[in-house]
């Protein structure tokens, strides 16, 4: 029996593994950075909010280095080493900032020099573990997309868990707990690390049993041991870089409209959410899993859908899978617009509503993002792998800073702000920006998503 007719190859749980220990530091630094920086060092919204989308665009943008850095010089293995050291100093660093955090001239130099290391860190790790989960595979092998629907259940199970763990000890409501947060965080990135460095030489191997990440991608040897030249890339090969491209800019709206979660609803989450259950407060900070608990519940049922639908030759293009998901992240926010529709500033409304609309971006992530990590592994010619999936990621980088912007104009009570001539009096007019944003680039997308297929010429 040949590996392709087989289940999964064994690297694919090593890289979730590993995956999985990253995202857990991330999304527990994620779950608390805004709430320490408004309740331990009283920053108001629309600065922590504007902290929140530097960081979190800055995080995505570095692997364009990182990328490069892999492709040309490293290799996957080295960076991923790389970057998850700097990162684990960097969730340390967060730990001094939360312990002295009553101590402007000692937490501001650790707190930025620690969301820098986390940064840094990203650019090395992000781009080259997703890069390695396709070249386990053979190039046209149809079980990438699942593949990458079960790394993608990696990344939510370490977001599902972070919020919940860094939360209990980080977000008591003692400004004084935030450090302990930042520190399980820490620990995460530890264990992943020392998951990767002894599974490695095992088992992250192609279906030949070759060593994957060791050698950069420029330099491909060819069957006598000489070094082939880089070779020009083909009219094919350029209309599928395009495609990329193209699709990431849909993305952008997405992923600004989906990061409100790290700010503007965590404040949704703090202050107008009744968060009383059986007599227990739910920390604001928990309801950061929920998403990542709807992916774990659904991502086996979206693969199988899939897989299904590919099986009668009715699965539905890349393209137009991303067209659905923003469709249903608006559907999400008209949702919660009117849950809160009416409602005084001071009333605290039903965990529901926030849980409910968690549920539909769920819903619309799932046909979108492990999708797309496995279209631009399909279109990226080889020696350019790395490097595209970073440009996949910029526009993540993109979305985040501009997630930051959004979440700015969160209304106070009593204030009016306007955003591109969109007056916002309340939360339903917030929402329902968001709303209208994600529809309308869902609606394009629908327009042109055909011609997009063509240009990919035969890559589903």
């Amino acid at each position: 029996m040949t590996q392709s007719q087989k289940g999964h190859p064994k690297g694919l749980y090593v890289l979730f593994g590993t995956e999985m220990w990253e995202r857990f530091s991330y999304y527990g630094n994620r779950a608390l950075l805004t709430l320490f920086l408004t309740k331990a060092l009283f920053f108001d919204k629309q600065m922590a909010s504007a902290l929140y989308g530097n960081y979190t665009s800055l995080v995505y943008l570095t692997p364009l280095i990182g990328g490069y850095v892999a492709d040309r010089y490293w290799g996957n293995r080295r960076s991923i080493m790389v970057g998850g050291i700097l990162m684990a100093i960097g969730q340390l660093l967060m730990f001094f900032s939360g312990h002295y955090y009553t101590n402007p001239s000692l937490f501001t130099p650790f707190l930025y020099a620690g969301l820098g290391l986390l940064i840094l860190g990203n650019g090395f790790f992000k781009p080259n573990i997703s890069t390695m989960v396709g070249q386990l595979y053979e190039p046209q092998d149809s079980r990438k997309d699942s593949a990458y629907t079960i790394f993608y259940m990696g990344i939510n199970l370490g977001a599902f868990i972070a919020p919940l763990a860094c939360g209990l000890v980080g977000d008591t409501g003692s400004s004084a707990d935030f450090k302990w947060g930042f520190l399980v965080a820490g620990v995460g990135m530890v264990l992943g690390l020392i998951m990767f460095h002894f599974l490695k030489d095992k088992y992250i191997v192609t279906p030949e049993g070759v060593a994957i990440g060791g050698k950069p991608e420029k330099a491909v040897k060819s069957t006598d041991g000489t070094v082939k030249p880089d070779a020009p890339l083909t009219s094919i090969e350029i209309q599928r870089i395009a495609v990329i491209i193209i699709l990431a800019f849909f993305v952008v709206f997405f992923w600004a409209a989906f990061e409100q979660a790290g700010a503007s609803l965590n404040f949704f989450a703090e202050e107008q959410t009744n968060r009383e259950l059986f007599g227990f407060t739910v920390p604001a900070s928990w309801f950061q899993s929920v998403n990542a608990f709807f992916v774990i519940s659904c991502a086996p049922l979206f693969a199988m859908l899939w897989t299904y639908l590919g099986k009668k030759g009715i699965e539905p293009s890349s393209p137009l899978k991303m067209a659905i998901g923003l469709l249903l992240l608006s559907l999400g926010y008209l949702y919660i617009a009117f849950g809160v529709k009416d409602v005084a500033a001071t009333t605290k409304v039903s965990m529901m509503w926030l849980v409910g609309m968690y549920a539909m971006h769920t819903f619309g992530e799932l046909c979108l993002s492990p999708i797309g990590l496995s279209m631009v592994n399909k279109l990226a010619p080889a020696k350019f792998a790395s490097l595209l999936m970073a440009v996949w990621f910029l526009a993540n980088a993109a979305a985040n800073k501009f997630a930051g912007v959004l979440s700015g104009y969160y209304p106070e009570p009593g204030k009016s702000t306007e955003f591109l001539g969109f007056a916002i009096n309340n939360l339903n007019d917030f929402f329902m920006l968001l709303m209208f944003m994600s529809l309308g680039a869902a609606g394009v997308l629908f327009l042109i998503y055909k011609g997009i297929i063509k240009m990919m010429h035969g890559v589903h």
